[in-house]
């Protein structure tokens, strides 16, 4: 990766977004912050930024599902992917104690993540804002003693903020994956073992059945699907599929014949697989 690649967040520095990019870009990268998804499209389409790190599922919290139609909208390529475990801790200016915090702020996601370890503390009021280290930020910046933000370990070295409650996600195996996108699809570098797919199917019965059996006699592993309804369109929907497979030739006979019975059939991209977490 060139030194200075320009990758776009949602978000700001040390947000899950940015431990993301580092994750797979490593750390000599320019983040260039967003305060919204379709604000990292913009970076991107403008030329503003050279890839987007865009979180597209949680096991918790589960599909970010406006993210497909920008991905769509766009129609920008998926180059990759890489999986983040979340762990998320409870951090205060230095000197606060638990017994002072009357507010908790993060992500309206990390909040859902860590939902049990609030139920024993109803006197903590939740509020919610838009990314996680912009919380974090906050109270260092409005020096708030009487307010945690929930963040990650990056967040707190970079606020100096002291973490006084550690991995308060109600699961340990909370993770979240992120999508790279790129304006164009480009030559992958590599072994290409994986896909993002979009398609739509007529409104009749077996139609879906008889795409999802052409991936699954060709041995083409399908290991997500996701519908989303066509705005405006009663019964009709966009179904993005991840898929996975050992022999190239299978993928590409399977999607030859799935052609013949979708429609605006669209590969968002082609990469190689990257699911350690």
């Amino acid at each position: 990766m060139k030194k200075g690649t320009r990758v776009a967040i949602q978000g700001i520095k040390a947000s899950f977004h940015e431990e993301a990019a580092f994750k797979f870009f490593g750390k000599d990268i320019q983040t260039i912050e967003c305060n919204s998804f379709k604000l990292t499209c913009d970076a991107l389409k403008n030329d503003e930024a050279d890839f987007v790190v865009m979180a597209i599922e949680n096991s918790i919290a589960g599909s970010l599902l406006p993210n497909y139609t920008l991905i769509r909208e766009y129609n920008f390529a998926v180059v990759g992917e890489v999986y983040l475990n979340i762990q998320l801790h409870l951090m205060a200016l230095p000197g606060v104690k638990f017994e002072d915090v009357k507010f908790a702020t993060s992500h309206p996601i990390a909040i859902r993540q860590c939902v049990d370890f609030f139920e024993d503390y109803p006197q903590i009021k939740i509020i919610e804002s838009n990314d996680t280290a912009a919380c974090a930020k906050r109270i260092k910046d409005e020096q708030l003693t009487d307010t945690v933000a929930i963040a990650n370990t990056l967040a707190a070295e970079l606020y100096e903020l002291n973490i006084i409650e550690r991995r308060i996600e109600s699961n340990k195996k909370n993770f979240t994956r992120f999508l790279i996108l790129k304006k164009d699809k480009a030559e992958e570098v590599g072994p290409i073992n994986k896909a993002s797919i979009c398609f739509q199917v007529g409104n009749h019965v077996g139609a879906l059945a008889k795409v999802l059996n052409i991936f699954a006699e060709l041995h083409v592993n399908l290991t997500k699907i996701q519908s989303m309804p066509v705005l405006g369109k009663r019964n009709e929907y966009y179904f993005y599929v991840d898929m996975e497979w050992k022999n190239m030739e299978a993928y590409d006979k399977a999607v030859r014949q799935a052609l013949k019975y979708t429609v605006n059939f669209n590969i968002m991209g082609e990469y190689q697989k990257n699911d350690k977490v």
